[in-house]
């Protein structure tokens, strides 16, 4: 009988502490910065990372961009500036965290080909902006922030070849008034 009364007694006082509010939790769980760095590249809409980037959320990580300044011309105004910005936010943060390996590169372009596509969902002319963002792809893979000293001649034949096809598109479309000349 003493013993129920204990159990009784432990599960009343259990019941009766306050549960756990999610404030607590984020302080057990607190993320590192890799952590954090990965959620932001991979795990959250390029909308939300531009919310999370204004606001420099958090504080301890490298939100500066150059925007797209080193990439490809742009003459129509694709909106690439906010998958620039991530695509920035990823190379400055792999490489303050000692992570900017050969697959942690391939890792942060194949997300800006994603965000960059992403991009283009919103506009008209969609195939010819799929086109530049493969050459903007193409350019990161072979001259942005390379880990090697030695460029890849491959990666370099596949940027021509992306820059062929995206001018042969905007040919067609300003040939069926899809897009405007640009002088």
């Amino acid at each position: 009988m003493k013993f129920l009364t204990s159990i009784l007694c432990l599960a009343s006082s259990a019941l009766a502490l306050p549960a756990p509010s999610e404030t607590d939790a984020s302080l057990i769980q607190r993320q590192t910065a890799s952590e954090i760095t990965d959620q932001y590249l991979y795990s959250i809409t390029l909308p939300t990372f531009t919310a999370r980037r204004n606001a420099r959320d958090p504080a301890t990580l490298i939100w500066d961009s150059d925007g797209c300044s080193s990439s490809p011309d742009n003459p129509f105004g694709f909106p690439f500036v906010p998958a620039c910005h991530r695509h920035d936010f990823g190379y400055r943060n792999y490489k303050a965290q000692n992570r900017f390996t050969d697959a942690g590169k391939l890792k942060v372009d194949n997300n800006f080909k994603k965000d960059l596509y992403y991009q283009c969902s919103s506009v008209s002319a969609k195939g010819v902006c799929e086109a530049l963002a493969d050459v903007y792809y193409a350019a990161v893979r072979a001259f942005g922030g390379s880990t090697q000293e030695k460029r890849d001649d491959d990666l370099v034949r596949e940027y021509e070849e992306k820059v062929a096809i995206y001018k042969k598109l905007v040919a067609e479309a300003q040939a069926s008034g899809e897009l405007w000349r640009v002088e």
